[in-house]
């Protein structure tokens, strides 16, 4: 989620409506609550033993969209156990007596051992006791292993065919979320309804190996620590201050199975759970399925939650942290949050959407848009106790982070004193009905407005009328508001360059690889596999059907899709030149960010599009520029005008150029800061492509500085003179759109050929190289990379049948061996890609996220699957049924239509290749599998790159896989002038 879309979630999942009182309704034997002139048809039920049910319709897919939401998170952790509601979370994928085991009688006997095994563990305090004391916990988890069935909740929910598998804990919540077939909802309930009615901690002590790296994973993360310093600051008696989701490391390292289920067994009781669902669903039938498997479900006493009322801050608390990552700036502002005035909550909102909005807010204008600094903007933090109004700063070069924050401060008393224009809240509003509009055809954003009503306590009256009550909202209110809150009541955090003084991390203890009974299948699972629910039908995309096309002035396509479900439309123009053509042009894309024409400034323009309810983008890919366009078809026409005004007219501005150069030059140097970067740009591109590749074909920044503004103005101008189509998405005729753009869309009578590409080719692996960089960081992280052979789409169902199987999901063989049989990675998966491009090869990709200290063990455990994967028939058939299932559900609807088809141009196909996969995998066994493994995968060299501490590394590891190259970040980026020679060990 965006940190504009974290303040959104808070409103209303629908648009444009008038709030009403809830009315009782009878549907079959089930009451249940709605609100009139509710977008989404809401139904609210409540069962006898108090479980809430949200039921909304939506048949854009077959496909249903579930969330489980607990009124339960961090917060409710004892103080002497923290991190233990999350660590719960990942308990409620293990299973429960009934499945997940394969005598539970005897299971039990050891699951119970080791509970009082881990009680005793917490005692010890010596070193040398304890690490001899795990050793026998190790053992007797190995021995519970040989009675269980790692993760056959994967297997049964992949089975029928679910996406989207996760769960998330924050402070005041924990939710279990899926996407499932509509004709699957009664076997996903079954299965949802045994693992929340008991929890059965087995393996245990491999998935603590998960959680400590996650947590070791968030000590390399330096916004997490940004936030651990602030909240602790302005929560000195709050949970939310003293105490972390994920948990203390001394608490991580001290585990209580017994607390864990104290936790499981308060909270998690159905009338403290809704059952959140969106998609294609007949409420009548749905309320009675979750009544017949949640029904019996035994209801609990909840304990209120209470806290120590926070003292007001009365000034500034500034606090420092360090880390590798870019320097930035943040300041919070605590607010009372739900519990004040729920008019005062909007306040909040718009005083936030006031700052930036993306668009014209005061920081947007005032310091994006005037480049006072390389990135800056607000959002609402939302919990439920508290809100927190956080604003944030990145500083240009040569600008300290204090000097930042006082631009911050600038704005906000801008915002006290109402210097913003009268337009601008009115605009807001209108901003956040389109957004609403937009999110009615998300079952995700449906189901997801279900969760944030039921745990923050909200009516859902009350929750689907803050749109309206946001609109009588006057500025001199909000004036009177920023006055009262905003003043030297903030906390503000200093995230500086350097070395981390409290650096730290969780030392895991050895654990022996555990059984995974892969194949073996529990009574319950057998029983849901036998049932056979009614079969969907595929549908594939026609091309010739689905989509329409049209001519315009010069011979310009114009693809169509119709949008039948409201008035907002989507327009882009494509272009097939990129940064691969001339590398000049992004920047010439970036430049137009900050002009204006003859007529207007840059501001002006984008108060106008703002005004209009329009969002304008252009961005550049390696090999094409797309201009986008999209708002409310009734101000279609005055957005093409202002859009074609500005992409024929901008007018250069060397100030402007002056700062962007200088502004990208620091851009440059926090990109090198950033280890996502360095591994998934930097390094893999190096390691695909070699020195000279797509992420180093950009100007140096001695080009940069060569560049004259009339360049970059003259490949603005040219866009729309060269060839190029137009795909459009909204509720126009064809012909209607046609005609528009013959006459808005301004375009020479004969349009400028395509120039030539610069392209790159993925390398063979000749003789393996390991590249590595270092970065500060506590754990390693490694992709193995290889070349495969030439796009064919012949290709691509076994390509995606072994993905399935092989690397694609936590029911796969890499998330099984590397994770939960022997505790290597948090993060694990590996794919055979394929290419995105006629003529261009694919390749495989392995990614592994350790502790440094497991490197040889992550290592060689991911190159022996990469080499011999294991055949499992079972496993198979899982991968199998979950493909079928999931293409038999999937619908392309939408924009999607028209993108689905410019993907299949590119790769030269003229249909929807899902058929074509669809069709292959019915007839597709294990030995298929395995045969595309042996042609494709089997044998093949890897160029390996890793990024991880220089001083923790294991370079004898390292030289086992080839020879070793040290990259700097030059030699990764390019962005200098210096030789690029790197170090060889």
């Amino acid at each position: 989620m965006t940190y504009k879309s974290a303040v959104a979630s808070v409103l209303i999942a629908g648009a444009l409506i008038a709030g009403g009182c809830s009315a009782p309704q009878k549907s079959s034997e089930f009451d249940y609550e709605y609100v009139k002139n509710d977008p989404l048809k809401t139904r609210i039920y409540t069962l006898k033993n108090g479980l809430k049910v949200y039921l909304s319709e939506y048949k854009d897919a077959p496909r249903v969209q579930t969330y489980i939401a607990v009124k339960a998170g961090g917060k409710n952790d004892p103080a002497t156990a923290t991190g233990l509601a999350h660590y719960l979370e990942h308990i409620m994928f293990k299973g429960t007596s009934h499945f997940g085991t394969l005598d539970w009688d005897t299971e039990k006997v050891y699951l119970d051992s080791i509970e009082n095994m881990f009680e005793h563990y917490r005692t010890l305090t010596d070193a040398g006791e304890r690490t001899e004391y795990y050793k026998k916990i190790d053992q007797v988890s190995n021995d519970a292993s040989k009675y269980s069935i790692a993760n056959e909740y994967d297997r049964m929910i992949g089975m029928i065919g679910a996406t989207g598998t996760n769960a998330y804990t924050t402070n005041d919540r924990t939710v279990y979320v899926n996407d499932v077939p509509a004709n699957e909802l009664e076997r996903w309930m079954e299965i949802e309804s045994d693992r929340f009615k008991e929890i059965v901690p087995r393996l245990f002590h491999t998935e603590l190996e998960a959680v400590y790296e996650e947590k070791n994973r968030s000590l390399d993360n330096d916004q997490r620590k940004v936030f651990e310093a602030m909240f602790s600051s302005m929560f000195p008696n709050h949970p939310y201050g003293t105490q972390t989701v994920i948990g203390t490391i001394d608490h991580l390292k001290n585990p209580s199975i017994t607390e864990i289920k104290k936790y499981f067994n308060t909270y998690y009781r159905p009338n403290n759970i809704a059952i959140c669902l969106s998609g294609d669903l007949d409420p009548d039938k749905t309320i009675a399925m979750v009544n017949k498997y949640f029904g019996d479900w035994k209801p609990g006493d909840i304990p209120e939650f209470t806290y120590e009322e926070e003292k007001p801050i009365t000034k500034p608390i500034v606090k420092e942290v360090y880390g590798p990552q870019t320097g930035m700036v943040f300041m919070g502002y605590r607010m009372p949050g739900l519990k004040s005035d729920s008019r005062d909550l909007l306040k909040e909102q718009l005083c936030d959407m006031i700052l930036a909005n993306s668009s014209a807010g005061l920081i947007d204008l005032d310091l994006n848009q005037q480049q006072k600094v390389l990135n800056a903007s607000s959002f609402v933090y939302p919990f439920n106790d508290y809100t927190v109004h956080t604003l944030y700063a990145i500083p240009r070069q040569g600008q300290t982070l204090e000097q930042a924050q006082q631009l911050l401060l600038g704005e906000i008393e801008k915002l006290k004193s109402g210097d913003f224009e009268d337009w601008l809240l009115e605009a807001i509003v209108n901003d956040f009905k389109k957004s609403e509009i937009k999110k009615l055809e998300s079952n995700s954003a449906r189901a997801d407005a279900f969760v944030q009503a039921f745990t923050r306590n909200i009516d859902w009256a009350n929750y689907i009328d803050d749109i309206d009550v946001m609109q009588t909202i006057t500025k001199e209110e909000i004036m009177a508001f920023a006055q009262e809150r905003y003043k030297d009541n903030y906390v503000v955090v200093y995230k500086r360059v350097g070395e981390d003084p409290n650096k730290m991390q969780v030392e895991k203890p050895s654990i022996t690889k555990v059984e995974l009974n892969r194949g073996k299948e529990s009574t319950f699972f057998q029983k849901i596999a036998a049932q056979k629910p009614g079969a969907l039908s595929p549908l594939f995309l026609d091309y010739s059907k689905d989509i329409k096309e049209d001519k315009m002035n010069s011979d310009i396509t114009v693809r169509y899709k119709k949008n039948e479900e409201n008035d907002l439309f989507e327009l882009y123009y494509i272009i097939n030149v990129g940064k691969d053509t001339d590398p000049k042009l992004s920047t010439a894309i970036q430049y137009l960010e900050f002009l204006g024409t003859d007529k207007m400034s840059s501001a002006q323009i984008k108060q106008e599009f703002y005004k209009l309810g329009a969002s304008f983008n252009v961005n550049t890919s390696a090999d094409q520029v797309y201009v986008s366009l999209n708002g409310l078809t009734e101000q279609m026409v005055p957005a093409i005008q202002l859009f074609e005004d500005l992409l024929n007219n901008a007018k250069a501005d060397d100030m402007v150029l002056k700062n962007m150069i200088a502004n990208e030059k620091k851009s440059r140097e926090d990109t090198k800061k950033n280890k996502g970067a360095i591994l998934f740009s930097g390094l893999m591109n190096y390691g695909l492509y070699g020195a000279n590749n797509p992420l180093t074909n950009a100007l140096s920044n001695k080009e940069l500085d060569l560049i004259k503004p009339e360049e970059l103005i003259e490949r603005i101008h040219s866009l729309t003179k060269t060839k190029h189509r137009v795909l459009y998405y909204g509720p126009e005729s064809l012909d209607k759109v046609v005609t528009t753009l013959n006459k808005e869309h301004k375009v020479p009578a004969k349009l400028s050929p395509v120039p030539t590409r610069k392209e790159f080719f993925i390398k063979d692996v000749d003789q393996p190289k390991v590249y590595w960089s270092h970065y500060d960081m506590v754990q390693a992280e490694v992709i193995f990379l290889a070349k495969g052979d030439k796009y064919d789409p012949k290709r691509v169902a076994a390509a995606t049948l072994f993905n399935e199987y092989f690397g694609g999901s936590m029911n796969a063989i890499v998330f099984q061996e590397m994770r939960e049989a022997q505790g290597l990675a948090y993060s694990v998966f590996s794919k055979y890609g394929v290419a995105s491009e006629k003529n261009k090869n694919d390749y495989t990709l392995a990614y592994i996220g350790t502790q440094s200290d497991k490197l040889k063990e992550a290592m060689a455990g991911m190159k022996s699957l990469l080499d011999h994967p294991p055949k499992n028939e079972k496993s198979f058939e899982a991968a199998k049924k979950a493909i079928l299932s999931q293409l038999e559900s999937e619908r392309i609807t939408k924009s999607a239509v028209l993108f689905n088809y410019e993907t299949a141009l590119k790769r030269g196909d003229d249909h929807d290749v899902r058929k074509d996969v669809y069709n292959a995998i019915q007839t597709m066994t294990v030995d298929d599998v395995m045969a595309f493994h042996k042609e494709f995968i089997e044998g093949q060299n890897y160029n390996v790159c890793v990024v991880g501490d220089k001083d923790k590394l294991d370079m004898k590891t390292l030289k086992e896989y080839g020879k070793v190259q040290e990259l700097s970040l030059n030699d990764l980026f390019g962005f200098d002038n210096k030789p690029r020679v790197g170090k060889h060990q």
